[in-house]
């Protein structure tokens, strides 16, 4: 598996595009911005670029690239592009049009919900799942479950930004996992 790359080894330069908001969305989280990352062109070249040679670099063959709403779709659609196959969007409830798939995982209060087209995965599709940070690994592990649910396999998983200290990895550790930045 794959070992995320600190940010002190940012060859691409991507963390200057990360802007640390301090007490967002509550006191005491230290959110991690990445639109101006996403408002660069260059950066977010290089973001999607970056990921696609990790995936590569590790040997992992994909079908499709499954993105988790929301910025896993800016993430994953061009990635898709680059690793030359489709794209699956996994949505919260109530916002696909047809026959869906579901997942219910726990949150720190509660529960939520997340959905897939029945067919957007088939069984032997090889599964890229892409989001743009993973903290506690809860979205990621259950969007797995989904892949697998379909009869697809979870290939790897991708990420922008890994918040290590939030032991996200672990929810997920039976897969490769690689990231960009670390923090």
């Amino acid at each position: 598996m794959s070992e995320a790359l600190p940010v002190q080894a940012d060859p691409a330069g991507l963390a200057a595009f990360i802007h640390e908001v301090p007490d967002f969305p509550s006191p005491g989280i230290a959110y991690k911005d990445i639109t101006p990352l996403l408002a660069d062109a260059g950066a977010l070249a290089r973001a999607v670029e970056g990921m696609a040679a990790q995936v590569g670099e590790a040997g992992i063959e994909v079908d499709r690239v499954v993105g988790i709403e929301s910025r896993g779709f800016i993430l994953g659609v061009p990635l898709a592009l680059r690793l030359g196959c489709g794209f699956v969007p996994v949505r919260k409830p109530g916002k696909l049009p047809r026959e869906v798939r579901f997942e219910e995982y726990a949150l720190e209060y509660g529960t939520d919900r997340l959905e897939v087209h029945v067919d957007g995965v088939v069984a032997g599709h090889r599964v890229l799942v892409v989001d743009d940070v993973i903290a506690t690994g809860g979205t990621a592990a259950a969007t797995g479950r989904l892949v697998t649910g379909l009869g697809g396999e979870v290939a790897a998983f991708a990420f922008l930004l890994e918040l290590s200290g939030l032991g996200g990895r672990d929810q997920i550790a039976e897969h490769p996992v690689v990231s960009l930045l670390t923090y």
